[in-house]
């Protein structure tokens, strides 16, 4: 029989049965087997007991040793959580000369010591615990010897330092990863004091570890002017929290300089405050001398020295940011490339956009050669700056499409044919010459029916255009804009709304045959429309909802009747101003706000603080600029994608589980970067609602818009300007071919996301019945806008 088993004993009728417990340390995932405790008492007497009991009745395993000998050869095979010892009898053993013996134990790193203490009598002061803590000991327990102190006390025990220290243990897996790592990793305070280097971090910079712990490393050599300037803005990215990618030079023990791929993570602690940042560097061995000198030093085997240098050869894939370790100019020029480009990719603003493109190049490095060439493919297609447009096929396959495309889409050829089109600037109309419209109470009998019905979508926008004799946007938006209370927002008068809606209407030009105040009206009613619909209202606030009222009333103003690539082709005083990009939206957001100012009776904004302006003016200007085509892919695919993808998945969640929660696709639709998208699908869509119009007044517009664009064209070879839409040639255009273009391409995708969102299956039934209606047109070869009369 050993030593052991005569002065050790378990409980006789083993622990209760524990069920392992489960620990989380970030990712990491844990299992807890039950806690086991070791007594060490000299003698059997009721604390003893107590502790036994409370182990029993806590699921513990527990073992009593006699000894100082036995306590440290038990603790050495069973490596106990809690170990109490007994230091009420010091004619038997100190104990704090056995508690230093098991900590002098590897195993006790993680254990926690509890010293049994006499209690102290009144007349007595208490005693210091700081021989105690000196001597290794965790905490101290006073004589007690009911079962339920010594059963809360290892609770307390448990819950607190046991599940810590089980933690810390669990680290040890964490750093025997980083001690294999191959790249080389560096752990500093927040004051970037070195705290840990692993062993790839030691063979790569030539130092041991010993010389680097409680230091500050200097990565950059003394001789690079720009070291100060690289380290600020380094510094200046990781302190607010965010990561820090990029190329620099480190120097080594030696005195040789690497090129290094560092990536810099600041860990956030408790308080939100930076407690850590971790580094990960890897050689960045672009040149072969590099890589040969790397493999002397031992840092690479000589295979991935030739796959570096067979990946360097490989076509379009080198990484710019090493250009000046290749170049065998000046020391001095070098050293300027250097800088220059360190300083480029030191930079701490990075577009998601550029984060893919790094993930790509950095995928390259380690992949074959066919997938290498697989991304440099991808590469090319994310470098344009066109990600959102459907690439076509060819001219020949759908010219409407591509006609539709470059005249909506494109900002001109820029081939200027020397006949310059000036922008006619219309006159700004003077107050004084303007007849003040009635107001909504003295409003004539007929206009007052027909606006009755202004909250149907079948509405009939001509016909108020007829019987206001082409002013249906001053009184259509007086009866909508009291509807939504607009004037209580913004702290005016009817009288000055009333200015202000004429003053409008009047830079729309009734010339146009589609872009006139008609138009303006009608994408007027198809917002108001939408803002009534549940998602919608839910989504948006008042500010939001008169921003979108407002902005559908002016976002064509003065519009000329051309599109935005003749501008830029005829060279007008517009496209010049505005740069050809988003040329006449520029301008119709501009204008709307300098006729809205110039004159306090038309004012609608003078009572508004100027916080609450500029809120509003922004809202206004995003919205107008959103029915720019250049990005109407971009705008249909972040609204799918940021809305309806989560929103469905939400709401397929919740069908799933009892009850139905709403807070999620709420949140998903208030939060202030969505509530942008929706406004601005909601007036894209607006905009070109026409083929979800009833069928009579879906063919007007189509006429329409068509006739514009048959003036466009014969204005374009009149002067000898490029044909930006050759189709609409009112000789040769089949309008039915040309609406059916519009729809597959622009119309179709759109209305099935807004749908989606803010559920239309009237607009949805409309826009099926109109495609058939097209179709049946173009099957019968008919190029007109309703078939041939019967004979």
């Amino acid at each position: 029989m050993s030593r052991i088993s005569t002065v050790e004993c378990e409980l006789s009728n083993g622990p209760r049965k524990v069920s392992a417990t489960e620990e989380c340390v970030g990712p990491m995932r844990l299992t807890q087997e039950p806690i086991q405790v070791l007594l060490v008492f000299a003698k059997e007497d009721g604390q003893s007991d107590a502790f036994w009991w409370a182990c029993d009745r806590a699921g513990f395993r527990c073992n009593i040793a006699r000894t100082p000998e036995s306590a440290v050869e038990c603790f050495l095979d069973k490596n106990h959580e809690i170990v109490v010892i007994d230091g009420r009898h010091s004619q038997y053993f100190e104990a704090e000369a056995v508690c230093r013996l098991v900590r002098a134990t590897k195993p006790s790193e993680h254990t926690v010591l509890l010293a049994i203490v006499p209690q102290t009598p009144l007349d007595q002061e208490e005693p210091s615990v700081r021989p105690l803590l000196c001597a290794g000991f965790s905490r101290r327990y006073v004589e007690n010897i009911s079962v339920s102190a010594c059963y809360n006390e290892l609770l307390q025990i448990e819950h607190g330092e046991v599940r810590c220290q089980f933690k810390l243990r669990a680290c040890n897996s964490v750093f025997t990863a980083l001690d294999h790592c191959q790249e080389a990793v560096e752990i500093t305070s927040e004051d970037h004091v070195i705290q840990y280097v692993n062993p790839a971090f030691e063979h790569m910079m030539g130092y041991h570890k010993g010389e680097l712990i409680g230091k500050e490393l200097t990565e950059l050599p003394k001789s690079d002017k720009n070291r100060a300037d690289l380290l600020d803005t380094i510094n200046t990215c990781i302190k607010k929290g965010k990561e820090w990618q990029g190329i620099y030079y480190a120097r080594r023990k030696s005195g040789d300089s690497i090129q290094q791929h560092v990536k810099i993570t600041p860990v956030i602690g408790q308080g939100g405050k930076i407690r850590h940042f971790v580094s990960i560097k890897r050689p960045h061995s672009d040149n072969n001398k590099q890589v040969q000198k790397i493999n002397r030093d031992g840092d690479h085997s000589q295979s991935e020295s030739h796959s570096l240098r067979h990946r360097d050869r490989r076509k379009e894939s080198v990484d710019a940011r090493s250009i000046s370790s290749r170049s065998s100019d000046a020391p001095s020029l070098q050293n300027r490339r250097y800088s220059s480009v360190a300083r480029i990719h030191s930079m701490t603003i990075e577009a998601p956009i550029t984060k893919v493109i790094n993930i790509i190049n950095a995928a390259q490095e380690s992949s074959p050669v066919s997938v290498a060439d697989a991304l440099d493919r991808v590469l090319e297609i994310l470098r344009t700056t066109e990600l959102y447009s459907p690439q076509l096929a060819s001219k020949e396959d759908d010219p409407h499409t591509n006609d539709l495309v470059g005249g909506l889409m494109s900002d001109g050829l820029r081939s200027l044919s020397g006949n310059e089109y000036v922008f006619s600037k219309s006159t700004l109309p003077n107050m004084s010459q303007l007849a003040i419209p009635v107001t909504l109470n003295d409003i004539p009998p007929a206009i007052a029916e027909m606006l009755d019905d202004e909250d149907q979508w079948d509405f009939n926008i001509l016909e108020l255009e007829a019987a206001t004799c082409m002013r249906p946007l001053t009184y259509l938006g007086l009866k909508i804009f009291a509807r939504f209370s607009v004037c209580e927002f913004l702290s005016c008068s009817e009288a000055t709304l009333r200015c202000w809606l004429q003053v409008i209407e009047a830079n729309y030009h009734a010339s146009n045959s589609y872009h006139n105040s008609t138009h303006a009206a009608d994408v007027l009613h198809a917002t108001a429309y939408f803002l009534r619909k549940e998602k919608v209202k839910g989504s948006l606030d008042q500010l939001d909802e008169v921003a979108a009222l407002i902005a559908a009333t002016v976002h064509d103003v003065d519009h000329p009747g051309r599109t935005n690539s003749f501008l830029c082709n005829a060279g007008s005083e517009l496209a010049i101003l505005y740069n050809d990009t988003a040329v006449l939206e520029s301008h119709h957001a501009a204008l709307a706000f300098q006729l809205t100012v110039r004159d306090i009776k038309s004012n609608i904004f003078k009572n508004i603080d100027r916080t609450q302006f500029r809120t509003l003016r922004q809202a206004i200007i995003d919205m107008v600029l959103a029915t720019e085509m250049t990005r109407h892919f971009e705008h249909v695919n972040k609204f799918a994608n940021s809305i309806n993808k989560p929103m469905a998945a939400i709401e397929e969640s919740s069908s799933n589980s009892e009850g139905s929660d709403n807070e999620g696709p709420a949140s998903i639709r208030n939060s202030p970067e969505n509530r942008l998208l929706i406004k601005r699908m909601m007036i894209k869509c607006a905009d070109v609602a026409n083929p979800c119009r009833p069928l009579e007044l879906c063919i007007e517009w189509a006429g329409r818009i068509s006739e514009e664009y048959f003036s466009q064209t014969d204005e374009e070879k009149r002067e000898a300007l490029p044909v930006v839409m050759p189709v609409f040639d009112r000789n040769t255009c089949s309008i039915p071919k040309s609406q059916i273009s519009f729809i597959d391409y622009f119309i179709t995708d759109m209305f099935d996301a807004w749908d989606a969102f803010a559920s239309l299956p009237g607009l949805m039934e409309h826009l099926s019945e109109n495609y058939k209606y097209w179709k049946g047109l173009d099957d019968m070869k008919c190029k007109s806008l309703r078939p041939p009369s019967p004979p």
